[in-house]
């Protein structure tokens, strides 16, 4: 296992995180949630740049506090929030990684600026956000990390800078023994590139699943209010009221397509997950539903 986080709590005056999620190898694992749901507090707290009140955290199998020096520096790191002085040129920064890393590659870092145009003498506060964005990534990726930890990278991007940076994420799990944590509260970035899924609302966890289940046997049912009166409400995963009656989300579109054929039914996406878990009412599930994990 890459990276595992068993029951962590981290308590402020305003807001409690509470955790738990796992990162095997050779996966893309994404979370996803508003702003403010706690996503930066647990990259803080898994990179030990905050204590945690309680839980454990292990990274290839040890505590973060414990890690050598080389272990360290098997992890790449994206905040949206930090990066090196606007002052320094990129010229600057690749001499300050050549002599930081024994692993960085600079052809290869070379390589990928003039792929995508990024000029070596230009200060990087003069940079736009989608080429500070870019070269954070392409920093991150540039010594062979085996971890990528990325909080919010696309924060702030238009549609094409976003695509372009994750054809970076897909081509760098082209080599085996990599693995990504990505967060984002743009839901559909994450669709197509991560492997499961943890929703989190307000520093809880309220979903995990693979991401193939969510899209393949997740739906919305939209119902009339008697047509919810007469609904097997066994697989239903959160409930929200609206004009016409109520929007439900549910784990077993095709139960639902199979006996109630009268009732509209959508496939649904990530964003709509997130939606109805934050403004719908969340409804306790039986045991016999497959979903891996709603608390």
């Amino acid at each position: 296992m890459i990276l595992n986080v068993d029951n962590i709590t981290k308590k402020y005056k305003d807001f409690t995180l509470n955790c738990t999620l796992s990162l095997p190898e050779g996966r893309i694992t994404g979370i996803v949630g508003q702003n403010g749901a706690g996503k930066s507090t647990l990259f803080k707290s898994i990179l030990n740049l905050t204590n945690t009140d309680s839980g454990s955290i292990e990274i290839f199998g040890k505590d973060p506090a414990a890690l050598s020096h080389r272990e360290r520096e098997q992890i790449g790191v994206v905040f949206s929030d930090s990066g090196f002085s606007g002052y320094l040129t990129v010229k600057d920064v690749t001499a300050i990684m050549k002599a930081s890393y024994e692993n960085f590659n600079k052809e290869e870092f070379l390589s990928r600026l003039e792929h995508f145009d990024i000029p070596l003498t230009k200060k990087i506060k003069d940079f736009s956000t989608g080429m500070k964005a870019k070269l954070k990534l392409l920093l991150a990726m540039s010594y062979d990390a085996r971890l990528l930890i990325l909080d919010e990278p696309t924060l702030g991007l238009d549609v094409v800078a976003r695509k372009e940076l994750l054809d970076l994420l897909r081509s760098y799990m082209e080599t085996e023994g990599r693995s990504i944590l990505i967060s984002s509260h743009i839901a559909s970035d994450l669709e197509t590139l991560c492997d499961d899924l943890y929703l989190i609302h307000k520093g809880r966890i309220y979903l995990h699943e693979d991401t193939d289940v969510l899209l393949d046997q997740y739906g919305l049912l939209k119902v009339t209010k008697s047509q919810f009166e007469s609904l097997d409400k066994t697989y239903l995963l959160s409930i929200k009221e609206e004009t016409f009656g109520c929007e439900c989300l549910t784990n077993q579109r095709q139960f639902y397509a199979d006996h109630y054929p009268d009732i509209i039914i959508e496939r649904s996406h990530i964003d709509d997950l997130l939606t109805l878990t934050i403004l719908g009412k969340q409804v306790t599930v039986p045991q016999k539903c497959s979903h891996k994990e709603v608390l």
